[in-house]
């Protein structure tokens, strides 16, 4: 079982150690990380973040996916 709200692009780049990461079902959510274990770890902790601005700024926060997926590709490739 994936330990995630939602579901997650993780972008690998021409620098071994630099990974971008998003949701399409969070908007406006993305970080970096250096590798994809640090990325997943860092979206666990960003997607509570996020959600809480949202709330704070009285936006709506999507419903958490119960079957999130990740996807690991080629920066610039599309998901």
């Amino acid at each position: 079982m994936i330990d995630l709200p939602y579901s997650i692009v993780i972008e690998a780049t021409s620098d071994p150690n630099f990974f971008g990461f998003y949701s399409l079902e969070l908007e406006g959510f993305s970080g970096v990380g250096r590798s994809v274990k640090d990325c997943l770890s860092k979206a666990r902790w960003g997607f509570r973040q996020h959600a809480a601005l949202l709330a704070e700024l009285g936006l709506s926060i999507p419903q958490t996916n119960p079957e999130p997926m990740i996807l690991v590709m080629v920066e610039g490739t599309e998901p």
